[in-house]
Protein backbone atom coordinates (compact mmCIF):
# COMPACT_ATOMS: atom_id res chain seq x y z
CA UNK A 1 0.00 0.00 0.00
CA UNK A 2 1.31 3.87 -0.46
CA UNK A 3 2.30 5.89 2.12
CA UNK A 4 -0.65 8.39 0.60
CA UNK A 5 -3.21 5.91 1.26
CA UNK A 6 -2.83 5.95 5.03
CA UNK A 7 -3.50 9.47 5.16
CA UNK A 8 -7.13 8.61 2.91
CA UNK A 9 -7.75 5.57 5.50
CA UNK A 10 -7.33 7.98 8.51
CA UNK A 11 -9.87 10.21 6.96
CA UNK A 12 -11.79 7.51 6.41
CA UNK A 13 -11.52 6.19 9.61
CA UNK A 14 -12.19 9.64 11.35
CA UNK A 15 -15.47 10.17 9.61
CA UNK A 16 -16.85 6.43 9.41
CA UNK A 17 -15.72 5.02 12.64
CA UNK A 18 -15.12 8.00 15.01
CA UNK A 19 -17.59 10.21 13.26
CA UNK A 20 -14.92 12.77 13.31
CA UNK A 21 -14.61 14.40 9.73
CA UNK A 22 -11.50 17.38 11.09
CA UNK A 23 -7.77 17.33 11.11
CA UNK A 24 -5.19 18.63 10.20
CA UNK A 25 -1.42 17.90 7.95
CA UNK A 26 0.57 18.44 11.16
CA UNK A 27 -1.25 16.24 13.19
CA UNK A 28 -1.66 13.40 9.83
CA UNK A 29 2.57 13.65 9.24
CA UNK A 30 3.37 13.24 12.92
CA UNK A 31 0.79 9.84 13.61
CA UNK A 32 1.91 7.95 10.31
CA UNK A 33 5.56 9.57 10.64
CA UNK A 34 5.45 10.96 7.09
CA UNK A 35 6.60 14.33 5.81
CA UNK A 36 3.77 17.48 5.53
CA UNK A 37 5.00 17.37 2.17
CA UNK A 38 3.82 13.81 1.50
CA UNK A 39 0.18 14.56 3.96
CA UNK A 40 0.06 17.36 1.08
CA UNK A 41 0.40 15.38 -1.94
CA UNK A 42 -1.79 13.18 -0.53
CA UNK A 43 -4.93 15.73 -0.49
CA UNK A 44 -3.82 17.68 -3.06
CA UNK A 45 -6.25 15.45 -5.38
CA UNK A 46 -8.45 15.30 -2.39
CA UNK A 47 -9.09 19.38 -2.43
CA UNK A 48 -9.51 20.11 -6.50
CA UNK A 49 -12.21 17.75 -6.25
CA UNK A 50 -13.89 18.99 -3.49
CA UNK A 51 -13.62 15.95 -1.22
CA UNK A 52 -12.09 18.00 2.05
CA UNK A 53 -11.73 21.57 2.65
CA UNK A 54 -8.05 22.75 3.72
CA UNK A 55 -7.71 25.58 5.85
CA UNK A 56 -4.77 27.38 7.94
CA UNK A 57 -5.57 26.00 11.15
CA UNK A 58 -7.47 22.91 10.63
CA UNK A 59 -9.67 20.70 7.68
CA UNK A 60 -12.18 18.60 7.23
CA UNK A 61 -13.89 15.91 5.33
CA UNK A 62 -16.65 17.02 3.22
CA UNK A 63 -17.73 14.21 0.93
CA UNK A 64 -16.46 10.98 2.66
CA UNK A 65 -18.08 8.67 -0.36
CA UNK A 66 -16.30 10.18 -3.11
CA UNK A 67 -13.27 9.70 -1.25
CA UNK A 68 -14.10 6.42 -0.41
CA UNK A 69 -14.56 5.69 -4.26
CA UNK A 70 -11.20 8.02 -5.20
CA UNK A 71 -9.05 5.43 -2.81
CA UNK A 72 -11.01 2.30 -4.20
CA UNK A 73 -10.13 3.54 -7.58
CA UNK A 74 -6.68 4.35 -6.95
CA UNK A 75 -6.17 0.90 -4.71
CA UNK A 76 -3.36 -1.95 -6.33
CA UNK A 77 -4.38 -5.09 -4.28
CA UNK A 78 -2.52 -7.42 -6.69
CA UNK A 79 0.53 -5.71 -6.36
CA UNK A 80 0.16 -6.37 -1.53
CA UNK A 81 0.01 -10.11 -2.59
CA UNK A 82 2.90 -11.86 -0.91
CA UNK A 83 1.62 -15.49 -1.14
CA UNK A 84 -1.26 -17.50 -2.76
CA UNK A 85 -2.13 -21.15 -2.34
CA UNK A 86 -4.78 -23.38 -2.49
CA UNK A 87 -6.52 -25.85 0.02
CA UNK A 88 -9.44 -28.26 -0.79
CA UNK A 89 -10.40 -27.63 2.86
CA UNK A 90 -13.85 -25.58 3.26
CA UNK A 91 -13.77 -21.89 3.46
CA UNK A 92 -14.20 -22.31 7.23
CA UNK A 93 -11.79 -24.63 7.72
CA UNK A 94 -9.09 -22.51 6.08
CA UNK A 95 -10.22 -19.12 8.19
CA UNK A 96 -10.11 -21.38 11.49
CA UNK A 97 -6.69 -22.46 10.83
CA UNK A 98 -5.00 -18.97 9.76
CA UNK A 99 -2.59 -18.21 12.49
CA UNK A 100 -3.31 -15.63 14.83
CA UNK A 101 -1.22 -12.83 13.50
CA UNK A 102 -3.06 -12.55 10.52
CA UNK A 103 -5.70 -9.91 9.83
CA UNK A 104 -8.64 -10.78 7.63
CA UNK A 105 -9.88 -8.83 5.20
CA UNK A 106 -12.02 -9.58 2.22
CA UNK A 107 -14.97 -11.70 2.08
CA UNK A 108 -13.86 -13.57 5.91
CA UNK A 109 -13.33 -9.82 7.28
CA UNK A 110 -17.14 -9.05 6.03
CA UNK A 111 -18.54 -12.29 7.99
CA UNK A 112 -16.26 -11.45 11.00
CA UNK A 113 -17.40 -7.86 11.39
CA UNK A 114 -21.07 -7.79 10.33
CA UNK A 115 -22.09 -11.27 11.27
CA UNK A 116 -23.37 -12.10 7.48
CA UNK A 117 -22.43 -12.92 4.49
CA UNK A 118 -24.61 -11.45 1.17
CA UNK A 119 -23.38 -14.49 -1.01
CA UNK A 120 -21.54 -17.66 -0.76
CA UNK A 121 -17.46 -17.07 -1.08
CA UNK A 122 -14.97 -19.61 -1.58
CA UNK A 123 -11.07 -17.19 -1.76
CA UNK A 124 -10.12 -15.79 1.61
CA UNK A 125 -7.84 -12.85 2.33
CA UNK A 126 -5.53 -11.82 4.88
CA UNK A 127 -3.16 -9.10 5.86
CA UNK A 128 0.02 -10.10 7.48
CA UNK A 129 3.87 -9.11 7.52
CA UNK A 130 5.24 -12.96 8.09
CA UNK A 131 3.59 -15.68 5.76
CA UNK A 132 5.59 -18.34 6.95
CA UNK A 133 3.11 -19.50 9.40
CA UNK A 134 0.95 -19.40 6.83
CA UNK A 135 2.93 -21.20 4.35
CA UNK A 136 3.44 -23.83 7.03
CA UNK A 137 0.00 -24.26 7.01
CA UNK A 138 -1.03 -23.96 3.47
CA UNK A 139 1.97 -24.99 1.30
CA UNK A 140 2.32 -24.25 -1.88
CA UNK A 141 0.03 -26.01 -4.31
CA UNK A 142 -0.07 -25.74 -8.07
CA UNK A 143 -4.12 -25.66 -8.58
CA UNK A 144 -5.77 -22.02 -9.08
CA UNK A 145 -5.13 -20.39 -5.21
CA UNK A 146 -7.94 -19.64 -3.46
CA UNK A 147 -5.81 -18.54 0.03
CA UNK A 148 -4.22 -14.85 -0.73
CA UNK A 149 -1.99 -12.96 2.06
CA UNK A 150 -1.97 -9.49 1.25
CA UNK A 151 1.58 -7.60 2.70
CA UNK A 152 0.15 -5.33 5.65
CA UNK A 153 1.27 -1.93 6.25
CA UNK A 154 3.00 -1.18 9.82
CA UNK A 155 -0.19 1.15 10.90
CA UNK A 156 -2.83 -1.69 10.27
CA UNK A 157 -0.71 -4.58 12.34
CA UNK A 158 -1.82 -2.07 15.56
CA UNK A 159 -5.42 -2.92 15.02
CA UNK A 160 -7.10 -6.34 15.39
CA UNK A 161 -9.56 -5.97 12.56
CA UNK A 162 -9.66 -3.79 9.66
CA UNK A 163 -11.92 -0.53 9.86
CA UNK A 164 -14.72 -0.44 7.20
CA UNK A 165 -13.53 1.78 4.46
CA UNK A 166 -10.40 -0.58 4.24
CA UNK A 167 -12.94 -3.91 4.00
CA UNK A 168 -14.83 -1.77 0.92
CA UNK A 169 -11.57 -0.54 -1.01
CA UNK A 170 -10.33 -4.08 -0.72
CA UNK A 171 -13.80 -5.90 -1.60
CA UNK A 172 -13.91 -3.42 -4.28
CA UNK A 173 -10.11 -4.50 -5.62
CA UNK A 174 -11.26 -8.17 -5.42
CA UNK A 175 -11.56 -10.05 -8.67
CA UNK A 176 -14.24 -12.82 -7.40
CA UNK A 177 -17.80 -12.48 -9.07
CA UNK A 178 -19.48 -12.25 -5.41
CA UNK A 179 -17.76 -9.46 -4.36
CA UNK A 180 -19.86 -7.10 -6.03
CA UNK A 181 -22.63 -8.39 -3.48
CA UNK A 182 -20.33 -7.44 -0.78
CA UNK A 183 -18.59 -4.80 -1.89
CA UNK A 184 -22.75 -2.99 -2.02
CA UNK A 185 -23.24 -4.54 1.54
CA UNK A 186 -20.82 -2.81 2.87
CA UNK A 187 -21.17 0.78 1.60
CA UNK A 188 -24.84 0.41 2.83
CA UNK A 189 -23.30 -0.76 6.34
CA UNK A 190 -20.81 2.20 6.46
CA UNK A 191 -23.57 4.98 5.45
CA UNK A 192 -25.65 3.60 8.31
CA UNK A 193 -22.61 4.54 10.48
CA UNK A 194 -22.12 7.95 9.37
CA UNK A 195 -25.43 8.74 9.55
Amino acid sequence: MLKIEYVWRELLDRVIEKKNPDFTITELAKKYSLSTSVVNHALIPLRDLNIVKINKTSSKVVDWERLLFFWATRRNIKKDIIYSTFSPLSVYDREGLMPFSVIPTGYTAFRYLLNKTPADYDHVYFYSNNAEKVIKRFPKNKRPPNIYILQSDPYLLKFIKIGLAQLFVDLWNLPEWYSKDFQESTLLEIRRNVE
